[in-house]
């Protein structure tokens, strides 16, 4: 094994998925966010092993990710885009039959213009002030909107994994402000909208993260192991330094293994000094900078040099390597690079 390994649990995904499904209001439907490539662990084979669990939705950020998902699954499920109609993306939206989520007036006049008929749906601006229409454009454009008979409405929760922030409940009573007596169906809650419980979940919830094993969920099974092959060892004596601007000094005579694996492939310079590997169950320090293509890490503890270290595992999670790097989950799992060989399990393989 020349690369890293990256082992990606399609079992666990669909777990995560059905549990999350579980978890929504009775009545409720569970869509599935498979955007930035299923979060970075390849939206083809996570979508379909999803669609096998029950899941009928899909969203996805832009046109260019529906139709890879489109591609995998076939006709059928539902996939919305959230930046909506995009200029130059009409052909795509309608040979594909995608489900654009319009954030303005100058997208619903483009879409209704293009493509009459054609499903849509509506993204409302509840306090984020980053996509959908704000309070005022919706009143102005409500009546000839719904009139064209939207499949939904949305908005997203901007800090669903603090339970306790007042901005939850703020957006929550201006999401129904700008839908009640719509009658359209209407999502608000993604992952962490789900854990705050039946009162954010309307018609459709939206998980993303919790599918792949990230907070808030704390229940989501792990869903990635990532092991990174040793290249070479070399025994250190105390007072050497090892790597790029002598980034580590050796206290005492070490044992000191390369590994490829570098920020080239999504380990982020922030961990150099501060991260662990694990071979099985025995914790090994990274020790000096992460360069471009290798980390070192001390495994002088260890009676035998492994073939490879866990960077992700059953021991250290997305999140957990996230809090090492000062960063979040997300960043960790859509930063994995494309060096990795990657291997799915999936029926207990």
């Amino acid at each position: 094994m020349a690369t890293g390994l990256l082992t990606i649990d399609l079992d666990a995904i669909a777990a995560n998925w059905r549990a999350l499904d579980k978890a929504s209001a009775s009545g409720v439907q569970t869509a599935a966010v498979v955007k930035a490539d299923a979060y970075g662990l390849g939206a083809g084979r996570v979508a379909r092993a999803l669609a096998r669990a029950g899941a009928r939705r899909f969203f996805v950020a832009a046109s260019e990710e529906g139709a890879a998902v489109r591609q995998a699954l076939g006709p059928g499920p539902q996939i919305c885009i959230l930046s909506g109609h995009m200029a130059g993306d009409t052909e795509m939206i309608q040979d594909l039959d995608l489900t654009p989520m319009l954030n303005s007036l100058d997208q619903v006049t483009r879409h209704l213009e293009a493509l009459p008929g054609h499903a849509f749906g509506v993204q409302l601006d509840t306090g984020m002030n980053r996509l959908g229409m704000e309070e005022a454009e919706w009143e102005a454009a409500a009546p000839f909107v719904l009139e064209a008979s939207p499949e939904l409405l949305m908005s997203h929760l901007a800090c669903a994994d603090e339970p306790d922030h007042p901005m939850n409940e703020a957006q929550l009573a201006a999401f129904h402000a700008m839908t009640d007596g719509t009658g359209v169906p209407r999502s608000l809650s993604a992952t962490g909208g789900i854990l705050l419980g039946p009162r954010w979940h309307f018609d459709l919830t939206r998980p993303g993260i919790g599918l792949y094993g990230g907070r808030p969920y704390e229940g989501a099974l792990r869903t990635v192991t990532l092991s990174l092959p040793v290249i070479q060892t070399r025994e250190v004596a105390a007072g050497e330094a090892v790597g790029y601007a002598c980034g580590y000094v050796a206290e005492a005579p070490a044992m000191i293994a390369t590994l490829q694996g570098g920020y080239a492939d999504g380990l982020l310079r922030r961990l150099s000094n501060n991260a662990v590997l694990w071979d099985g169950d025995t914790p090994c320090p990274l020790v000096g900078r992460v360069s471009m293509d290798m980390i070192t890490v001390d495994i002088s503890h260890l009676r035998e040099v492994p073939r490879s270290l866990d960077i992700l595992g059953p021991h250290q999670g997305p999140d957990d390597l996230a809090d090492s790097a000062g960063t979040i989950g997300y960043e960790i799992l859509t930063g994995l690079g494309a060096r990795y060989s990657r291997r799915y399990l999936e029926g207990g393989a």
